[in-house]
């Protein structure tokens, strides 16, 4: 049977799903912002919760990068990022993560003096908890800053060696335009040489080329956004015809003003296409939503029936970096709930 709106949106939230794009910086919760702050005595401009998420409004993806680096200056100790981690992996598992995919820029917090293993650390041992406690598993991004040098991305990758049996691939994020794929190209061929895997953001805010250059020269398994496909068909088919996945993050493209509404999400455009599309929450406590939350939006927003709801969270597992048999076994276990919900 085809369910209404509320139905399906109990059904996003009860169902098994991996979630593939998420900052981990970015769900710093103003709450958590202050009580860092207070313990590690930074000043920040916000005295209330209330008064952090009146900042939040944001016009491109700067005027969102500003704010977002000016609140990773109240993460310092490896207490901090356990506690971010510990925050994120208990919300998400509230709405039906079993499996996090999740990027860290180490380079956001090393600029700062922070060392890398402090960072490392405080996250992977935030990750184990949430396996032991909430069952869930994960996988590390370890994200280059596109817009610094390539020789500061490549002294991060030799850190992050160190620390390869912890950190499943390299990424590639921040300030897109001016800072093609091209420019790390070297770094992602050592990163590769070392056994991660590779995914970047592209064709964010930057054209189809860029992806291009993603695919072709960064040799990335995963596309990021990658809103700007839609201007290539070209690049549209490979997309489809190889089943490269695409990560999705619906209130964060509105929140920075690359699209005017979700109705104009390319989600079911996706869908219609075969595309390997999910759905994804990027940095929830800046865009008013995790990952159950963006799925509610788009609901609202675009005609989606069961099946394409059951698509969506099967390409999230399908899209991971989780074995065969591990994507199977979630696979097979959201068959059954979902079948049994829709009798």
């Amino acid at each position: 049977m085809k369910s209404g709106a509320d139905d399906l949106k109990r059904m996003v939230r009860q169902l098994p799903k991996a979630e593939l794009h998420l900052h981990l910086e970015g769900t710093l919760e103003p709450e958590l912002m202050l009580e860092l702050a207070q313990r590690n005595a930074v000043k920040i401009p916000y005295a209330t919760p209330e008064e952090a998420r009146a900042a939040y409004d944001f016009k491109d993806l700067q005027s969102f990068l500003s704010i977002y680096y000016g609140a990773m200056s109240t993460l310092i100790q490896e207490r901090d990022f356990y506690d971010l981690t510990m925050a994120y992996m208990k919300k998400a598992s509230s709405q039906g993560v079993v499996h996090a995919e999740i990027f860290f820029d180490p380079q956001a917090h090393t600029s700062r003096g922070v060392p890398f293993k402090t960072v490392v650390n405080g996250i992977h041992r935030g990750l184990e908890y949430a396996s032991s406690t909430l069952g869930m598993t994960s996988s590390l991004i370890m994200c280059f800053l596109r817009d610094m040098s390539s020789d500061s991305a490549a002294q991060t990758l030799d850190e992050a060696v160190k620390y390869k049996h912890w950190i499943k691939s390299v990424g590639l994020d921040s300030k897109e335009l001016g800072n093609p794929p091209r420019k790390f190209i070297d770094v992602y061929e050592k990163a590769r040489s070392e056994g991660f895997m590779a995914v970047a953001h592209a064709g964010e805010e930057a054209p189809a080329e860029y992806i291009w250059e993603a695919l072709d020269q960064l040799k990335i398994s995963r596309i990021d956004h990658g809103y700007h496909m839609y201007e290539d068909p070209r690049l549209v088919d490979k997309v489809a015809r190889e089943r490269i996945p695409v990560t999705m993050c619906p209130l964060a493209a509105v929140g920075v003003e690359y699209f005017q509404s979700l109705e104009d999400m390319p989600i079911r455009k996706a869908l219609d296409l075969g595309i390997v599309a999910s759905v994804n929450s990027d940095d929830p406590a800046y865009f008013k939503g995790y990952i159950a939350d963006n799925f509610d939006a788009v609901i609202d927003a675009i005609p989606l029936d069961d099946k394409d709801v059951v698509a969506l969270l099967k390409n999230s597992f399908e899209a991971s970096f989780l074995s065969r048999a591990e994507k199977d076994a979630h696979l097979e276990k959201l068959e059954e709930m979902s079948a049994a919900r829709m009798d």
